[in-house]
This record gives C-alpha cells, sequence and structure tokens, in this order.
C-alpha cells in the first residue's frame, strides 16, 4: 500500500463512521420524540408520565450534543493528522529535545495535554449544563477541578513509568516487542485491578462500611447462598457528584469489595438491593468478568501485533500527514498516537459485536439472579433505576444495538417472561 491509498482509506472509512454515527443519533432523536406522549404500556403503572419524559427528553439531549462532539472530535482528528498538527507538534519538540526518549514521551503527553484541554469545555457542559437541567449534577466546580487535577497526577505517576517501558520495548526488544509489550500490559491490567479498589478510588471518593445490619444481613446470606467471599461491603458518597445510581464488586481474587453508592441504598427497598447486587454476582459467578478479560487480552494481542507491522511502514506515518524522516528511529510514540486515534474509526462498524455479546452476558445475569431472589424484586430495582437515571424506555433498536451494553429495560422484562421467571 502506498500513503494516498492509505490516505484516501482513512477519508472513506472516517465518512461512513460519522455518517452512520450521524444517522444512529437521527433515528435515537425521531424514535425517542415519536414515543414520548405516552409510558409503554408494560409500565404505565411504574412510571409516571412526567418521569418518561423527562427521560425522553434527557435522551435527546445528551444524542443532540453527542452529535456536536462528533463533529467537533472529527475536525480534531483531521487537524492532527492529515492536515499536520502532529507534524508541527513533533518538528516543534524535536528541534528542542532531539532524538530520543525525552522527545518520544513529551510527543505523547503533549499530545493527551492538548487532547485534554480540547475536550474540557464539552466536559463542562455535560456536566454543569445538561446534569445540572436533568437535576442530576451535584458536583461543584472546585470538585470538577480537582477531579481533574487528581486524575492528572495520577495518571502521570502511573502512566509516565509504563510508557517509558512501552517505548523502550518497542525501541529496543526487536521484532517481536509488541508481544512483550503485551504481557507487560496485562500484567499492569491485573496489577490496577488489586490496587485501585484500596489505593485509588478512596482518594476521589469515600467508601464506608455498610451500616444498615438488616441489609447487610440479607447480603451477607446472599453471598453465602451463591458461594461469593468479599473482603468487605462498602458504601460509597457518589451523591456528592451525581444522583446517578449503581452498585458493583471490584477488586481480584481476596481482594474483591462491593460498593453501594448512597444513592441506591437510598432509592431502594433491601430485596431490592439484594436483586441488584444477585445481578453483579451472577457476572462473576458465570464468570463473565473472566471471559471479558480473555477476550480484552486477545484483542489487545492482535492490536499490539498489528501496530508491530504498522510502526514499520512508511505509509502510514505519510498517509495521515507525518513524515517519519523527522525523527529517524524514533517513531514509536508517533505510532503509538496514531493508532490510538484512527484505531475506532476503522473498528466502529464492529461494535454490535461487543454489544451483542455484552447482552447475552446480561440476560444470563438476570437469570442468576432470579435463582437466587425474587423476579419482581429484580424488576423492580430495573423500573427504579431506569426511572432514576431517566434512562429512555424506548429506544431505537439500532441505535440501542450499536451502543448499549444492558438491553432496553421492555427487553430485560419481557424476556424474564418468556424464561416463565415472572407470573
Amino acid at each position: 500500500m502506498n500513503s494516498p491509498t492509505f490516505s484516501v482509506l482513512f477519508v472513506i472509512f472516517l465518512g461512513i463512521t460519522v455518517s452512520l454515527q450521524v444517522w444512529l443519533a437521527s433515528r435515537q432523536i425521531r424514535h425517542v420524540a415519536r414515543n414520548r406522549a405516552a409510558v409503554p404500556a408494560e409500565f404505565a403503572e411504574k412510571i409516571s408520565l412526567e418521569a418518561h419524559q423527562k427521560a425522553a427528553d434527557y435522551t435527546i439531549t445528551k444524542t443532540k450534543f453527542g452529535l456536536l462532539s462528533l463533529f467537533f472530535s472529527v475536525i480534531v482528528l483531521l487537524g492532527f493528522t492529515l492536515f499536520g498538527g502532529l507534524q508541527f507538534l513533533s518538528s516543534a519538540l524535536f528541534a528542542q529535545l532531539g532524538n530520543g526518549m525525552s522527545y518520544q514521551i513529551a510527543l505523547i503527553v503533549s499530545f493527551a495535554l492538548i487532547s485534554s484541554i480540547l475536550d474540557l469545555p464539552f466536559d463542562y457542559y455535560r456536566q454543569f449544563v445538561i446534569e445540572e437541567q436533568f437535576g442530576f449534577n451535584k458536583m461543584s466546580v472546585k470538585l470538577f477541578f480537582t477531579d481533574m487535577i487528581k486524575s492528572t497526577a495520577i495518571g502521570a505517576a502511573i502512566g509516565l513509568p509504563l510508557l517509558w517501558v512501552v517505548i523502550s520495548l518497542m525501541d529496543k526488544a526487536g521484532s517481536m516487542w509488541w508481544l512483550y509489550t503485551w504481557l507487560v500490559w496485562s500484567g499492569f491490567q491485573l496489577l490496577m485491578m488489586i490496587i485501585f479498589p484500596t489505593w485509588i478510588a478512596p482518594l476521589f471518593n469515600k467508601f464506608t462500611p455498610l451500616t444498615d445490619d438488616s441489609l447487610r444481613t440479607r447480603i451477607e446470606g446472599l453471598m453465602q447462598r451463591v458461594g461469593f467471599a468479599s473482603k468487605g461491603l462498602f458504601v460509597m458518597d457518589g451523591s456528592k457528584r451525581s444522583a446517578h445510581g449503581n452498585a458493583y464488586f471490584s477488586g481480584f481474587g481476596n481482594n474483591k469489595r462491593i460498593v453501594f453508592f448512597d444513592t441506591l441504598i437510598e432509592r431502594l427497598a433491601p430485596q431490592e438491593v439484594e436483586a441488584v447486587l444477585a445481578h453483579e454476582l451472577g457476572h462473576f459467578k458465570l464468570k463473565h468478568i473472566v471471559k471479558r478479560m480473555v477476550v480484552m487480552f486477545a484483542i489487545s494481542l492482535g492490536f499490539l501485533a498489528l501496530l508491530g507491522y504498522l510502526k514499520e511502514q512508511v505509509w502510514f506515518f505519510t498517509g495521515l500527514g507525518v513524515d517519519p524522516i523527522l525523527f529517524a528511529s524514533s517513531n514509536s510514540a508517533m505510532a503509538l498516537i496514531l493508532f490510538m486515534v484512527t484505531l475506532p474509526v476503522f473498528t466502529f462498524v464492529l461494535s454490535p459485536l461487543s454489544s451483542i455479546s455484552s447482552r447475552k452476558h446480561e440476560f444470563e445475569a438476570d437469570a442468576f439472579a432470579v435463582k437466587h431472589t425474587n423476579a419482581p424484586d429484580l424488576v423492580n430495582a430495573l423500573v427504579k433505576l431506569y426511572e432514576d437515571n431517566a434512562s429512555t424506555l424506548t429506544p431505537d433498536p439500532l441505535h440501542s444495538a450499536f451502543y448499549d451494553s444492558h438491553p432496553p429495560a421492555s427487553i430485560r422484562i419481557a424476556h424474564l417472561h418468556q424464561q416463565g421467571q415472572l407470573t
């Protein structure tokens, strides 16, 4: 392949990806608006018309804003690649730092900082305009920027040493560098699963032991029935940032912990909390977590092998507006950046494959939950969560297939009916 051919191919795939995203967003907006006037029959007794319309308006607003973000991101992508932004940035840094590790790390850090600054107005608007408009934002401006500073500091403390190792392997480990890098990356992911719950997450949120004795007894009984050992039951102060509620378990091996958002505890009845947790435990007991990790590691290995090939192809650089002669042998950082920004362009059409697998796991976890708790409790919890999070009950099917890892509420409940788990 030559440079002009790859440039054309990149533009074609970008056009296909953007057109598909715009088409899906347009379908979503029309479909949700069309069904805004009435609550679906199966939810008519549980969801008010006001809550249904709030969810519709929230969904439409977010989708429209997503289109604006999409168009801006396309401009930024083209600016960095075909219009010479990365070439200019690399030339400036190369002139100051010369050929070596300092230049390569500076290039990636500079690219990341510029990208973050460009995204900042969108993040701010999403949090303090859209989330505020619909009553979800609980975050102060001070906390918003404090979180950003903390995330940047932690990212630098953890990411820079990892980046140094990866670039060193790319430059010095020979033609099989991608395999060694994959081993390092996989080990890093496993390490993060261990240290994140106890060392990193508490830097952003307060985690306190669950003090509700009746709820604790109920949950401990559930864990005993399903054979799940946890290092602790914790409540997280999610309400200081958002009114959205959730529950999850984190950690790995003996470091597993169960975490409830305080908003979830306040909203759901104890038996509904138990049903939600049973669903989450279903993912663990059915080995969904392990399966996802295996798939993630396999995909990352394939992508790193692909990067190993592309890194040696001049057309990969020149076809995206970068002259590799500029930095001689130090092209690893540039290869990483170009691969990272262009990969979504070529893989977006495969999004439904991930959604199909995720939805299958959700159905299986629902089935697991109702074997160990009551199906009506799970349904009531799902309805409340959809209502509290303003998740539309009437998403466009195609839009949902591309983007949603969880099936729509109506489909999940219908699936329980089909299995005879609801009467």
